[in-house]
């Protein structure tokens, strides 16, 4: 079975990579390592079954394959942030060249959308048939705008070329393998309580988020690749937690004796985020097994050993 995974080398899509590879299929990673760190990726390098080409999915490709995991796009705020234009080309074009590549292969296709499209949502939990409520001029706009042109673009293909399309909505992720310049709020929680630096809370830290831990995200997204459902579907965990709360757990495992600090709120970030997985239980049979406290002892430990060593020299 020969898989593409563009942006094989970013977080979730290097944790897909070596779940695949474990399972004994072939892996095609394709990556231009704006977003990513090629070194992640070296460990891979003399394993028969992995593949490297240094592509820009905004370009087309000729490669042949059984399934596309389209996950290419830089899904940390730092990143898409500094450039914009970059992100959303990355979003309509790469979308547009792997579904014409997924044509020409008669392959799978499998597109990591994003909770983002939902918006600042005004239902909660937000399940699949709730349109969001979104902001097309906010600083945010060129990740979830992209992410939703994307969403159509698949739907297209599966209407006029019969693609078999596979949408997960992934909600807040977290995990091994994240940059620690990653800019989200669990790495940023870690990062700096590991060099003994007050913990930085934007807004007033009521906000909410329901993170979930990577293995689980890979589980489920292979879960949906190998089923015939072909609609949207919510990935992540469904407990929520403020960032406050969550502030307070990273510093009672790392340093309790740290500050916390707080500075305006940024980016039009939404107040809550918190996704419906009944249709993920009944098409899947899959709910999220991880939890937070077991989840950030696991991240913790990885960062800790990246971390700590270049701050203690």
């Amino acid at each position: 079975m020969r898989n593409i995974i563009t942006g094989g080398a970013g977080f979730i899509g290097y944790n897909l990579t070596k779940k695949l590879l474990e399972n004994n299929e072939h892996v095609i990673c394709i990556d231009n390592f704006i977003s990513s760190d090629k070194s992640k990726i070296e460990n891979l390098i003399d394993n028969p079954l992995f593949e490297l080409l240094v592509h820009d999915v905004t370009k087309p490709l000729n490669i042949k394959a059984d399934k596309i995991w389209h996950m290419a796009c830089p899904a940390s705020p730092t990143k898409y942030l500094e450039e914009p234009i970059s992100t959303l080309k990355t979003n309509f074009m790469g979308t547009y060249n792997m579904l014409e590549l997924a044509k020409i292969s008669n392959a799978k296709f499998f597109f990591a959308s994003t909770s983002e499209i939902y918006g600042d949502p005004n239902m909660h939990p937000q399940p699949e048939n709730y349109n969001g409520s979104v902001n097309p001029f906010s600083s945010r706009a060129c990740y979830s705008e992209g992410k939703r042109i994307s969403e159509t673009l698949c739907f297209e293909f599966k209407q006029k070329y019969n693609l078999d399309i596979k949408i997960a909505r992934i909600f807040n992720c977290y995990g091994p393998y994240m940059s620690e310049k990653d800019g989200r709020v669990i790495v940023n929680f870690i990062r700096q309580a590991l060099k003994k630096e007050s913990l930085t809370i934007y807004g007033d830290g009521l906000q909410t988020r329901s993170f979930c831990f990577v293995d689980d995200v890979v589980e489920a997204i292979i879960k949906l690749m190998n089923t015939n459902y072909d609609e949207p579907l919510n990935v992540g965990h469904n407990e929520e937690i403020s960032i406050k709360d969550l502030a307070l757990k990273i510093k009672s495992k790392i340093n309790n004796n740290l500050k916390i600090i707080y500075q305006d709120n940024r980016n039009s970030e939404p107040k809550r985020r918190n996704p419906n997985i009944n249709l993920a239980k009944e098409k899947l049979n899959w709910a999220p097994k991880i939890t937070l406290d077991n989840g950030l002892d696991i991240t913790i430990d990885f960062f800790k050993k990246k971390i700590v060593k270049s701050y203690s020299v």
